[in-house]
């Protein structure tokens, strides 16, 4: 059903920049080069005539290579499909569309083991089976993990590895240092291909227009909209922000995931983040406050492994309670040598920045780190808008509801690419989406300088952030008309660059994300209404759709979940946020979780 009631938001239809002056041509466009576009790519060049592949910088840059804890997939005997469908459930409390969590699951373990075929090298034990651990929300030990800490750069180089080895192959061509503008589209609104920017030599050098006959978004999250994120500086919403721009809906853009355990480096410390795994309290590490006291004992069945938007939560309540700006993290009882061993990345960085986690305990406080919502999807990747993909965290499957679980994300990117993939393989070969021409897109073009991008930060940091009201959100939006006003004003002389882009981009997302978060007045998942601190299960169990109207408006629309997405799911009772307070651990004294490692061949994998 339509909503009214929120100040009218207009959002242009694209962004200002040169008339592109240069062209190529390909079949499919994919847009990133983290697990999502690279597996999508690798996929199709087997299968298209012509891939085009481009990327923002160059092809490790992106957010997977960042991915420290692993990746989650059904790999041991004492595990099962049914126990991770439920632990995704729960950690989505309500929102997750349960035919896209069965596909992610039941379609995760050949996936995992196709990417160990193409070379990916995930830690293994003494006898040479793969080494599985626990995080946050997971009741078995189903997480794969690589050098340690370094899932995601060992996932990326293996896909490099298998890109770089076809690179030769004109059936593939690879455009690194290209940012995307905008999308474009023919006359009937099908997404045909994408203007973008490109610093290079020669002729692919300046704005250029890409047509294809369709494009697949894996752009990555929108981190930088925030002044702290665990995102790399290259997170800027581009995909889902062009994706508005052309009137696709984005879904649960209300839902980010703040990381509740984010090496804390001081009040002014701004973008990109030390992320201290979930995985480092699946070995056995624990919180406390500044008195040493375990606080989360008592608030969830798997205390310091519980959701990470309760974890969140309980932080930020003793961060009020206690008037201090981070808690810690306990992990000297796991000794130095394991440490090392089993993170040698979180140890390494920690120690350059005067932190020793085997001698002292690590500051931490809630940062953001991923985006739960975005550019809405079906099963087969498809986007409401004709031609127009989107997966990975550029997406919204259903997978992830209102939070996401641990280490989904890179098996989300690798199953949805696949489906993808087989899904436009098939539609070309039937003749589907034929060639066709773009036409130029109507309205004002808009742009705001790169240096506004702190601005955009510190607004949506204060208001739309880890905890909001509905005055904060107010508050917010309306800094960001203000900024807005500006690209017809001040900023409406410039022509626009990499830097005024991407700025844009957070802005229109910002302005879109926080109408969505005051859509929702109550708690849930990763949205945290103080004004509203009990979840409501009566009035809000259900999706918020944006999409961008003809006339430019921005346009919201309730979308319930179905019932049957509830049956037999426990979601317990709502609890306000400051009443999570009882049955505390006595101090650092009481018990300490045991480490959690064990071990999985494929051929116990593949009798589960």
């Amino acid at each position: 059903m339509p909503v009214s009631g929120l100040p009218e938001i207009s959002i242009p239809r694209r962004l200002r920049a040169p008339a592109p002056g240069w062209t190529t041509t390909a079949d499919v466009i994919v847009v990133g080069s983290g697990i999502a576009g690279l597996t999508t790519a690798l996929r199709l060049r087997r299968r298209v005539a012509r891939v085009l592949l481009v990327t923002k910088t160059v092809l490790d840059e992106g957010s997977t290579a960042w991915a420290q804890g692993g990746i989650a997939a059904v790999m041991s005997p004492e595990d099962s499909p049914a126990e991770h469908i439920h632990d995704t459930l729960v950690a989505g409390v309500g929102l997750c569309d349960v035919d896209a969590v069965e596909a992610l699951v039941t379609e995760g373990p050949d996936a995992v083991w196709d990417l160990i075929a193409l070379g990916a090298d995930f830690d293994r034990g003494d006898t040479g089976q793969i080494s599985l651990t626990r995080e946050g929300g997971h009741h078995r030990d189903r997480i794969l993990h690589a050098g340690g800490d370094a899932t995601g750069r060992e996932i990326s180089r293996a896909l490099i590895a298998a890109l770089d080895r076809v690179r030769d192959d004109p059936g593939i061509e690879v455009i690194e240092h290209a940012l995307v503008v905008d999308l474009l589209t023919d006359a009937d609104e099908r997404v045909c291909g994408v203007t973008l920017h490109v610093i290079g030599e020669g002729q692919v050098d300046g704005v250029g227009a890409a047509h294809a006959r369709a494009v697949v978004l894996a752009t990555g999250g929108l981190g930088q909209i925030y002044s702290s994120t665990t995102n790399p500086s290259v997170a800027t919403g581009d995909g889902m922000a062009a994706a508005l721009r052309a009137g696709a809906v984005l879904a649960d853009l209300e839902f980010v995931q703040f990381h509740p355990t984010v090496l804390w480096l001081g009040e002014g410390s701004r973008g990109q983040q030390p992320l201290i795994s979930e995985a480092v309290r699946g070995e056995g590490a624990f919180l406390v406050d500044e008195a040493g006291e375990r606080f989360m004992q008592g608030q969830h069945p798997l205390a310091d492994l519980a959701p990470r938007d309760v974890v969140s939560r309980a932080i930020i309540t003793r961060m009020r309670e206690t008037g201090t700006d981070h808690v810690y993290l306990d992990c000297r009882h796991l000794g130095a040598d394991f440490l090392e061993q089993r993170f040698p990345s979180i140890v390494q960085r920690c120690r350059e920045l005067g932190f020793d986690p085997a001698t002292q305990l690590l500051p931490v406080a809630p940062a953001q780190h991923y985006a739960s919502g975005g550019v809405r999807t079906d099963l087969r990747g498809r986007s409401s808008r004709e031609g127009l993909y989107a997966c990975g965290e550029t997406s919204c499957t259903g997978v992830h509801g209102a939070n996401r679980l641990a280490s989904n994300s890179l098996l989300e990117g690798l199953v949805f690419a696949r489906r993808i993939a087989d899904d436009l393989t098939t539609r070309l070969g039937a003749g589907e989406l034929p060639e066709t021409t773009p036409v130029a897109p109507s309205g004002e073009p808009e742009l705001i300088r790169g240096k506004r991008r702190l601005d955009v930060q510190r607004a949506m940091t204060a208001g739309s952030g880890t905890v909001r009201s509905a005055s904060s959100l107010a508050a917010t939006q309306e800094t960001l008309a203000a900024l807005a006003a500006r690209a017809v004003g001040a900023d409406a002389d410039k022509q626009g660059g990499p830097k005024s882009w991407e700025t844009t981009n957070l802005l229109h997302l910002g302005r879109a994300l926080t109408y969505a978060a005051a859509l929702r007045d109550e708690t849930r998942g990763g949205h945290v209404r103080e004004d509203f601190p009990a979840r409501d299960d009566e009035h809000f169990l259900h999706h918020v759709h944006l999409q961008r109207s003809v006339a430019g408006a921005l346009d919201a629309r309730i979308v319930p979940v179905p019932q049957s997405n509830l049956d037999g799911l426990d979601l317990g009772a709502p609890v306000p946020v400051d009443v999570l307070d009882e049955d505390r651990a006595e101090g650092p004294g009481a018990a300490k979780p045991a480490a959690r490692h064990t071990d999985s061949a494929k051929e116990t994998e593949e009798t589960t």
